[in-house]
C-alpha cells in the first residue's frame, strides 16, 4: 500500500513538473510575440517624407511595439509599390494619377485618400547668385519647356540683364509628384519637360548640386529650402496676374497669393491596412499632431481638414477626390472636394 502511494505521489509531481514546464513555454511565446514589433511599410514622395519620417519617429517613441518604416522612391515609384500590395501607406506629392487608379483596381486594392499639409513648390539658386531674386511663369516655361533643350543653355538667354554664363538645372526625376506638378503647373502638361538636367528622387541630392555651383537653378519642396536657408537662396515666383512676385511662404500658402506653385500633399492608407488596429492609431496620431508639420517646414491644413480627413478614415471613404488638376487649388477648394470611387 505504501509502494503505492509512493509511486502515486511521484506520478503527481511529474505530472505537476510536465504542466509547468508546458505553462512557462506558453507564457515565454505569448511574450515573444507580444514583444514582436508590428511593421507599418511607408513609401513614396521625398516631398512628404519629411513630414511622415517625423510622425513616425514621434509616434514610435509612444508606441515601442510597432515599427514605421518609411522608405523615399518618389510618388510614382510609391503607387508603383502601393498598388502591388507591397506597402501599408503611400506618401504622395500629388494625387494618384488614372493609370494607378487603374493599376490599385486591377490588383484589388482600395485605399482612403488623405490631405495632409500644403507645400510651397520654391526655385532655389546658389547663395553666389546675385542677380535673380524674382522669376515669371513665363521664364520659367522658356528654361524648362522641351523646346528648351539644348537651346536655353545661358543665363542670358533667360533675360538679357543675366550674365553671359552657363545655367545648370537641378530637378527632381520623372517618379517625383513634384517633377509632375511643376511641370504641368509652368508648361501646361504634366511631364512636359527638357530631360537635360540634373535628377534624382532624393531632395538632399538636389540640394547638394545647387549649392555647390554658382550658376544652377533647381526647384523642390519648401521644407528642404527651409532645412537649407544658409546654403540656398529662394527665388520670388511672379504668376503674372497682377500680384507681382510673391516668395514663398507659409502665409503665402495660407492666402493663396503663392501661384502656380502651391499643393496639397497626401497619404494614402491601403483598405487592407485600415483594417490593422496599429496602422489606424498612427493614422489617427498623423491626423491629430499637425504641429509636426509645422515644424518640418510645410504648413498644416485649418482644423476643420483634419476632423474631416479623420471622419474618411473612421467611414472608410475609399477613392480619390481629385480626378482633375489640382494647379492652384486653394486650401478651402481641397476641403469641398467630393470622393470619386
Amino acid at each position: 500500500m505504501v509502494a503505492h502511494e509512493v509511486k502515486l505521489s511521484r506520478f503527481v509531481k511529474v505530472v505537476g513538473a510536465i504542466a509547468a514546464a508546458v505553462t512557462t513555454v506558453g507564457v515565454s511565446v505569448t511574450a515573444v510575440m507580444s514583444q514582436t514589433p508590428r511593421e507599418i511599410k511607408i513609401d513614396g514622395s521625398s516631398t512628404v517624407y519629411p513630414i511622415t519620417e517625423a510622425m513616425a519617429e514621434e509616434f514610435g517613441s509612444r508606441n515601442t511595439g510597432v515599427n514605421v518604416t518609411v522608405g523615399i522612391s518618389g510618388t510614382g515609384g510609391g503607387f508603383s509599390k502601393f498598388c502591388a500590395g507591397e506597402t501599408d501607406i503611400s506618401n504622395a506629392s500629388r494625387p494618384i494619377k488614372q493609370a494607378e487608379i487603374d493599376k490599385c483596381k486591377a490588383a484589388g486594392i482600395k485605399y482612403i485618400e488623405l490631405p495632409i499639409a500644403y507645400d510651397a513648390l520654391t526655385i532655389v539658386v546658389n547663395r553666389r547668385n546675385t542677380w535673380l531674386s524674382s522669376i515669371t511663369v513665363s521664364e520659367l516655361k522658356k528654361l524648362w519647356e522641351p523646346a528648351a533643350q539644348g537651346t536655353i543653355t545661358r543665363w542670358n538667354q533667360v533675360r538679357s540683364t543675366f550674365p553671359n554664363q552657363p545655367i545648370t538645372l537641378y530637378g527632381p526625376g520623372t517618379d517625383s509628384g513634384t517633377f509632375d506638378y511643376f511641370t504641368e503647373a509652368i508648361n501646361g502638361k504634366a511631364g512636359d519637360s527638357r530631360t537635360d538636367f540634373n535628377s534624382s528622387e532624393d531632395d538632399n541630392v538636389l540640394v547638394q548640386g545647387v549649392s555647390q555651383d554658382q550658376y544652377a537653378l533647381g526647384y523642390f519642396g519648401f521644407a528642404y529650402y527651409e532645412e537649407n536657408r544658409g546654403r540656398l537662396n529662394a527665388v520670388a515666383v511672379d504668376g503674372e496676374k497682377g500680384g507681382g512676385p510673391v516668395a514663398p511662404s507659409r502665409a503665402a500658402v495660407e492666402t493663396n497669393t503663392y501661384v502656380p506653385l502651391s499643393r496639397p500633399l497626401f497619404i494614402y492608407v491601403s483598405e487592407r491596412a485600415a483594417q490593422r488596429p496599429e496602422v489606424r492609431q498612427f493614422v489617427s496620431f498623423y491626423l491629430s499632431n499637425p504641429q509636426l508639420v509645422d515644424e518640418t517646414g510645410y504648413v498644416r491644413l485649418p482644423a476643420q481638414a483634419y476632423t474631416l480627413a479623420r471622419q474618411h478614415m473612421d467611414d472608410n471613404s475609399y477613392g480619390t477626390r481629385f480626378t482633375g488638376t489640382t494647379v492652384g487649388l486653394s486650401i478651402q477648394q481641397l476641403l469641398e472636394r467630393e470622393a470619386q470611387p
